[in-house]
């Protein structure tokens, strides 16, 4: 546009020299009355001549090109909360797109999670500046406009931003009335709880859920089993239906040293809704992570647990434990000690408190859940179950 510009300028000046000595004239003349029509006729050609290099150069300045990059969404999947049984398509438009940038997309449920899966996170823009690509549902979905030599995390916990090599970030709000996975309903130790029949991906792997792997038995006691199917291991996870909030949350689990390194016991509290306090989670995980050397089989944790001291390890013995957690305005503290079946109840097995970055109450609900991580060196073999006989909370 600047070049069209400057181009034109240059035809009106080359106007100018064409004139030549007419131009001259006219600067030696008289501009009263006296004037001789011809050098008037000129000098009205002149007058006119620098009008229309005044407007040129005007308009050169107001046509410089926008650089600004902008997306606009034009197919956006219903509202749904994540899972991978089902898959949509997302699309849209980019105003301004330069050379060799490219769009990743992330839908919100639970944290951010990248689409279409973390294998093929970049999305490439047609040369008429259109995108699409599949999805997994979210409550919203956020679309990224990157620079070359981006790499994309596979989850965010907070909203996405523009900055560094992201361009550009628009987000929009899933179409409909949002939708939930399908759960079964459970009682134990007198709360209701809804149990997961969807896949997730706790643990940073796709884990199947059998809701058959979660329930009470004659006493009470709740049951969470990991079983394999056709080929294919099932987990199990149950979750509070209604948020609590401050208060002590009380857990008695039997002896879980029977679980393979793969397999993972946890104990957490989660928001949906609020990625700006990290999903308000706060965690009680038992389990070698993989690794059957691992000496420390227990870990108490909020979130994000890559922060230096947002994690505690230690030892569980192969005792039943009854795991506490104290939950006030800035702090959270942590207490295993022996349960009543142990016969020394009470005694101190480890303890932990947090006091910074904790959150404060929201729409957070306790869950439970066995499931597994990537091992390749001890993968699962036997499945497992975990019994915890009470679950307790106190104001």
């Amino acid at each position: 546009m600047r070049a069209a510009c400057l181009s034109r300028g240059a035809n009106v000046i080359r106007l100018f020299e064409h004139l030549g000595d007419s131009a001259k004239g006219v600067r030696s003349i008289d501009v009263g009355a006296g004037m001789k029509p011809a050098a008037r006729r000129t000098r009205i050609r002149l007058q006119a001549l620098l009008l229309v290099l005044c407007v040129l150069l005007n308009g050169c300045k107001s046509q410089k090109r926008d650089t600004t990059s902008s997306i606009e969404f034009t197919q956006v999947p219903p509202a749904a909360q994540g899972g991978d049984e089902r898959v949509d398509t997302i699309a849209g438009r980019v105003h301004n797109v330069h050379s060799g940038q490219q769009m990743v997309i992330y839908a919100h449920s639970g944290p951010w999670w990248i689409q279409p899966d973390p294998d093929h996170p970049l999305v490439s823009i047609q040369s008429d500046s259109t995108w699409t690509t599949p999805t997994h549902p979210g409550l919203e979905y956020a679309a990224l406009l990157v620079e070359p030599g981006y790499h994309p995390p596979f989850t965010l916990d907070v909203t996405p931003t523009p900055g560094g090599l992201v361009a550009s970030v628009a987000i929009v709000k899933g179409t409909g009335p949002p939708t939930f996975a399908p759960t079964k309903p459970l009682k134990f130790s007198g709360y209701d709880w809804a149990v997961r029949t969807v896949p997730s991906n706790r643990g940073g792997s796709e884990n199947l859920y059998d809701p058959d792997n979660a329930w009470t038995d004659a006493n009470g006691a709740l049951h969470l089993r990991i079983t394999h199917r056709s080929g294919l291991w099932y987990c199990a996870q149950l979750a509070l239906t209604r948020s609590l909030g401050y208060g002590t949350y009380i857990l008695t689990v039997r002896n879980v040293s029977h679980l393979e390194p793969a397999a993972v016991f946890s104990m957490y509290t989660f928001d949906e809704w609020h990625g700006d306090q990290y999903y308000r989670e706060m965690d009680v995980e038992l389990s070698r992570w993989g690794d059957a050397a691992n000496r420390n089989n227990a870990q108490y944790g909020i979130q994000p647990f890559y922060v230096p001291g947002n994690i505690y390890q230690f030892t569980a013995p192969a005792v039943p434990l009854t795991y506490t957690m104290r939950w006030k305005s800035g702090s959270v503290a942590f207490t295993t000690t022996r349960s009543s079946r142990d016969g020394i109840a009470g005694t101190v097995v480890a303890e932990h408190e947090f006091t910074a970055g904790v959150p404060t109450p929201g729409q957070e609900k306790v869950k439970l859940q066995v499931y597994l991580v990537p091992s390749k060196k001890y993968p699962l073999q036997e499945g497992g179950e975990v019994v915890i006989d009470k679950f307790e909370y106190l104001p």
